[in-house]
């Protein structure tokens, strides 16, 4: 059962714990403090501030790992590297994912949002400094790896920010907030750190240097922020539980998660979300060019996908707030997806192909905040699992988006068509819908 998102204060019966875990400076209030806020309704404006110095940790995330794709040929260049080894290290980060995601989501469950996103900045701040030093695969890959594990932190520490510190209410509209974010880190990454950074700073390695250092500046505003809305405001809404790091608690926490229905309903949905994203982000350019139309308009339908992304991102979440339905968030998103998908079948120009790009684009950009939100509303999961939930998500539905590019590449070399591969595409969109439908009503 998922309850209303509208009820009192946002609190979901045993979803939503009002108070925090003690004195903690980063992730609970000190004791007795008179300022803490309990769980009504009133939210204050230092937490929106938090929301959105964690969608600019977001933002720098995503620039410093997708400098590796912007910078990819003079790095293959400057390390000769092979196109396999090449390829090892631009999938190194979202398949380190399918292994590492539930320890990260049931470690931030432990140490606190606040507290973790400040850990997780550094993690991938170092990496991406050590990554600027290194002389060979090897340690390129290594590199990459311990990025992966700051960059987890990132991914799953920001619902749970969210779920900790507003009501149910704004669950999808600062969940908005927070994934514009990560749209704008990777535009940065091409659009700043390739075309502005590269050619100023003399080649990737400065710019990888001038990235990491950035995020490392930015811990010099989040640890002080951090520190005083915890000790003010605490977690209104709950989510840092005393869980502690046994044995017995962690296989509790995941034995909860895993068995919930509506959890793996919503697996369903972020595997076919995963699936779709990273299959169009990857493959759009390619085969809009099939149809016969130049690489710069070809680039110009990828990019209506990702705007797309961001127009679904704003519009669906508010609206789903706004409605207090949840479900039919998802189930809209899921048929935009099948319409967009199945259009690139047959549309063959430009102006169809983007136009159908854009659709998907929708689909794909609205469900991404749903898949983070949701978990907090149900009921045995709440904001102290949110973590735990999210990272259960993204851990199954990293193999889609892994798979997904893989299955429409190796389709099309097998029949020399996109077709079987958008195909697949479809039947995942149609999955999404058919989860949807069977998601309780919120």
């Amino acid at each position: 059962m998922v309850e209303d998102a509208d009820s009192a204060g946002g609190s979901n019966g045993a979803d939503i714990v009002a108070g925090s875990d003690g004195p903690s400076d980063l992730d609970g209030p000190a004791p007795g403090n008179p300022d803490t806020t309990d769980a009504g309704d009133v939210v204050p404006p230092s937490s929106y501030l938090l929301v959105v110095l964690g969608a600019l940790s977001y933002l720098l995330l995503m620039a410093n790992w997708f400098a590796l794709a912007a910078f990819l040929d003079p790095i293959a260049d400057g390390l000769d590297l092979s196109d396999t080894q090449s390829g090892a290290l631009v999938g190194a980060v979202p398949l380190t994912y399918v292994p590492l995601s539930l320890l990260s989501g049931l470690v931030l469950d432990r140490i606190g949002a606040r507290r973790g996103i400040a850990l997780a900045v550094g993690i991938f701040a170092v990496a991406q400094l050590l990554r600027s030093a290194t002389a060979g695969f090897p340690g390129m890959l290594a590199t990459t790896v311990l990025f992966a594990v700051g960059a987890t932190g990132i991914t799953f520490g920001l619902p749970k920010l969210v779920a900790s510190v507003f009501p149910a209410r704004l669950l999808g509209t600062m969940s908005t907030v927070y994934i514009l974010g990560s749209y704008a880190g990777t535009a940065a990454a091409y659009s700043v750190g390739r075309a502005i950074l590269g050619p100023a700073l003399g080649g990737w390695r400065p710019t990888f240097r001038a990235l990491g250092a950035a995020a490392l500046a930015f811990l010099l505003v989040w640890i002080p922020v951090a520190v005083w809305h915890a000790r003010r405001y605490g977690t209104p809404y709950g989510g840092d539980g005393e869980s502690a790091f046994s044995l017995v608690s962690l296989r509790t926490d995941v034995k909860r998660v895993f068995s919930h229905r509506v959890m793996r309903l919503l697996v369903v949905v972020g595997t076919a979300y995963l699936l779709l994203g990273h299959s169009l982000q990857g493959w759009l350019p390619t085969l809009a060019g099939s149809r016969g139309v130049s690489p710069d308009v070809a680039a110009m339908v990828a990019t209506l996908f990702v705007v797309g992304q961001a127009v679904g991102t704003v519009v669906v979440p508010p609206a789903s707030d706004r409605l207090g339905r949840r479900r039919e968030g998802v189930v809209a998103c899921g048929l935009a997806a099948v319409v967009g998908v199945v259009a690139l079948v047959f549309v063959g120009d430009a102006v169809g192909a983007g136009g159908a790009a854009l659709v998907a684009g929708i689909g794909v950009g609205g469900v991404s905040p749903l898949v983070r939100a949701i978990p907090t509303e149900i009921e045995d999961i709440g904001p102290a699992l949110t973590a735990t939930a999210v990272s259960l998500v993204f851990a199954v539905g990293e193999l889609g988006g892994f798979f997904g590019p893989f299955l429409v590449g190796g389709l099309r070399d097998l029949t020399g068509s996109f077709l079987p591969g958008l195909a697949v595409l479809a039947v995942g969109a149609l999955a999404m819908v058919a989860a949807g439908l069977r998601l309780p009503e919120i």
